[in-house]
């Protein structure tokens, strides 16, 4: 996952809770349709094994592609995994002990809805990212968080980490998120939801994003 500080705003895709057999296929071809900074795996209800077994089908479609393998929750599993980082939700795991297993190249991202004090807390952590949410009503996720993009004004102008916009975003309603000061979206049924299939939900976030 690139430093956003000098980046545009950057697409981050966030899987289905079910990605089901075709799933590589439909990443793969969500990858090959427009700049991905990374994508999580998110299989909150599935055991170790099946979690294992996706994981070790999308990382290699995620390394040819530059994409970051990020894997929600888990810290132990990404570390079996060899992934690029994971994302620490707010009862789902410590920051420190994600980096004692991952080691300091890790990528680790925090939950920290909408919530200034819990994303100072994660930055004095050792987080290389934030995630504010969610902006909008999301199917994908019950939301208990509203977030105002003004959260993300004030996240940018004040610090260096980067910030993650994430809930319910789609490329009509982004805009906002964007010019609050997101350096990344963090999207999923507007891609895999997306009425002319995923390709078609990366690019138009791509024509959003200006890449």
């Amino acid at each position: 996952m690139t430093d956003a500080t000098d980046q545009l705003c950057q697409l981050y895709l966030v899987s289905p809770p079910d990605p089901g057999d075709d799933f590589p296929d439909r990443l793969a071809r969500a990858l090959g349709a427009g700049p991905v900074a990374a994508f999580q795996l998110r299989m909150k209800q599935a055991d170790d094994e099946a979690v294992l077994a996706m994981a070790e089908r999308l990382m290699p479609i995620c390394a040819e592609r530059g994409c970051a393998f990020i894997l929600n929750d888990r810290a132990d599993l990404a570390a079996r995994l060899g992934a690029d980082g994971v994302h620490i939700g707010r009862s789902d795991g410590d920051i420190a002990e994600a980096r004692a297993l991952l080691g300091r190249d890790a990528q680790i991202g925090a939950t920290c809805h909408d919530s200034r004090h819990f994303a100072m807390e994660a930055g004095e952590a050792g987080a290389d990212y934030v995630a504010f949410g969610a902006f909008y009503p999301s199917d994908t996720k019950e939301t208990t968080h509203r977030s105002n993009p003004e959260i993300l004004t004030w996240w940018s102008t004040m610090f260096v980490l980067p910030c993650v916009a994430i809930g319910g975003i789609t490329a009509e309603n982004a805009q906002p998120l964007v010019d609050a000061g997101a350096d990344f979206l963090a999207v999923s049924g507007a891609v895999w939801k997306h009425p002319d299939g995923e390709a078609a939900g990366v690019s138009a976030f791509a024509e959003i994003l200006g890449v």
